[in-house]
């Protein structure tokens, strides 16, 4: 995941941020938590992003039910 990239940049900050909330976080809060923490990305990158989260990262989120994703770790 490079950070340095847009994409690396949102993927990063949805890892952290599904850190910070061990329960959870539904697809409107992930986005909107995103947005606040870096006002410079695009909303539909970061719809994109958070949209293929589980695909991308299968060994470190999974979504217990539909809308919510959560850190494996946390299972």
């Amino acid at each position: 995941m490079g950070k340095s990239t847009i994409t690396g940049r949102v993927n990063a900050t949805a890892l952290r941020l599904l850190e910070q909330h061990p329960e959870g976080l539904r697809w409107s809060e992930l986005l909107s938590k995103i947005k606040e923490a870096d006002r410079g990305l695009h909303p539909k990158t970061v719809n994109g992003c958070v949209w293929k989260l589980v695909q991308r990262f299968p060994d470190k989120v999974y979504k217990p039910s539909k809308g919510l994703f959560r850190l494996l770790k946390y299972k």
